[in-house]
């Protein structure tokens, strides 16, 4: 999207003045994430109905009244997933600008999967019902209305993926016939080298503490990215070196040096070394790599740790893209243990990303 304009958020003095009172809500939001204790008590359940009575007393409350037994874990997902895009609509619906926009990119990031599901689904010719079914909520837009009318990739891009906000990223990436030819997963990583461009550029354009603490948070995000592409890429002949390094975000502490280096790379090893000099990804690999922790846990672990740090500071708006990646977590820890027990592998119930 590149160029922005319009009003800037205020500071130490005006800031409250727009965005204090949906701050004050989101900071109430954040009370109920779940605690330690919390964890403790959904551990010790027995079955997922006894977890359905541990919620009563969270902030879940009863978001599973009203479900069959048995509960499914799928089920847990999405009544949880529907709580999150609940406090995500009310805050975005009262939003002014341009608090307004950061929301909107946010919502951005889940609609780029929405379409690549789309594009997958159509290419194999799927229901488009069914697959409207297994779109994220928060990745929904307006076009999506017009689905009835697509037989066809070609139909896919020119009736609905042109009219949806992430038509720049799609025009300047993408064209119909890469829809057909590309592999799902490069049109996924051209189209998130895109956003994440754009959402950096407009973080700046904001300044301030959003800046700040958005800065650290897009540059992981791009590094994190950099560093899958480079790992899923080998033994993946479609793929070659130079067209490995055009998926990088251009941003994040590995770029330039860094990413330049992971474009050369050959194996595993190599990506270990490479990423040896960087302290804050060092640790990453010796933990990650061939242990009983991934290194997809690992970086969720930062993640969680860099959202966490942005309920630190005041007058931005990383406070709200930090809630709800927090909030993923949680759900992602609720469905691992709702799996464990259901699968009867309580040793491993412990194996969740504690939050606060």
């Amino acid at each position: 999207m590149g160029l922005f304009g319009g009003r800037k958020h205020g500071g130490l003095f005006t800031f409250n003045k727009d965005d204090g009172y949906l701050e004050a809500i989101l900071r109430g939001f954040k009370k109920g994430i779940l605690s330690r204790s919390d964890y403790n008590n959904l551990c010790q359940c027995d079955n997922l109905e006894d977890m359905k009575m541990h919620f009563i007393s969270t902030d879940y409350g009863d978001f599973l009244a009203g479900e069959p037994s048995p509960i499914h874990t799928t089920t847990i997902a999405e009544k949880a997933t529907c709580k999150l895009v609940n406090e995500f609509n009310h805050i975005r619906n009262q939003a002014i600008e341009p608090l307004s926009t950061f929301m909107d990119f946010i919502s951005y990031g889940y609609m780029i999967d929405n379409v690549v599901l789309l594009i997958t689904g159509t290419l194999h010719e799927r229901d488009i019902s069914e697959l409207v079914d297994k779109c994220h909520p928060l990745g929904l837009f307006k076009s999506m209305a017009t689905l009835s009318v697509v037989h066809n990739v070609a139909d896919l891009y020119n009736n609905v993926l042109i009219d949806t906000p992430l038509a720049p990223y799609i025009q300047g990436c993408l064209s119909e016939e890469d829809l057909d030819e590309m592999n799902i997963e490069i049109i996924r990583n051209t189209l998130y080298k895109a956003y994440l461009e754009d959402f950096y550029n407009y973080c700046k354009y904001l300044g301030g503490q959003t800046e700040l603490v958005m800065s650290d948070i897009l540059k992981f995000e791009a590094d994190r990215r950099s560093i899958n592409i480079t790992i899923n890429s080998f033994g993946a002949t479609e793929l070659s070196k130079d067209d490995r390094e055009k998926l990088y975000p251009q941003l994040g502490l590995l770029y330039p040096e860094g990413t330049g280096k992971l474009g050369k790379a050959e194996d595993v090893d190599q990506v270990r070394g490479i990423l040896e000099v960087y302290s804050t990804y060092r640790s990453f690999f010796s933990d990650g790599v061939n242990n009983e922790k991934s290194l997809e846990d690992s970086f969720f672990e930062h993640e969680v740790h860099l959202n966490r740090m942005a309920f630190e500071d005041q007058y931005g708006y990383g406070v709200f893209y930090a809630y709800i990646k927090l909030r993923e977590q949680e759900i992602r820890n609720i469905v691992w243990i709702a799996e464990c027990i259901s699968q009867n592998m309580k040793q491993k119930m412990n194996q969740y990303i504690p939050i606060f």
